[in-house]
């Protein structure tokens, strides 16, 4: 899918995996908001923010740690499983883009998360 924007702008690798990633912190901190927000005594504000964005970050993290045992599992299908695709940062670059992913969603939605929670009586 994303091999046209790889050989258009004369890229290395597909960077649909970059994309998985942003949606990796992008679609969670919402629920994890919203658990907080529920189960906890937590309120919006820099406290709140900090903790969901965590919350997505600590996912990533389980995530990129099963890609490694996998990868150890597996022996020589480590390169082909772990999708690096000869980038040494594939990891960073990873847990980075979860982290601005789930800091765009919460920048962008966090006011009308607020107000859908209000018209269902929860907050």
């Amino acid at each position: 899918m994303f091999n046209w924007i790889r050989d258009t702008f004369g890229y290395d690798r597909n960077h649909y995996d970059r994309l998985g990633h942003i949606a990796q912190g992008f679609f969670p901190v919402i629920i994890a908001r919203e658990i907080l927000l529920r189960l906890s005594p937590l309120q919006t504000g820099k406290w709140l923010f900090f903790l969901a964005v965590c919350i997505c970050l600590a996912i990533s993290a389980f995530y990129e740690m099963i890609e490694w045992w996998v990868a150890l599992a597996s022996g020589s299908e480590a390169v082909a499983f772990l999708g690096t695709q000869g980038d040494v940062w594939d990891t960073q670059w990873d847990m980075f883009l979860a982290l601005s992913g789930a800091t765009l969603s919460l920048l962008l939605l966090s006011r009308w998360h607020d107000a859908s929670l209000r018209r269902i009586g929860v907050r």
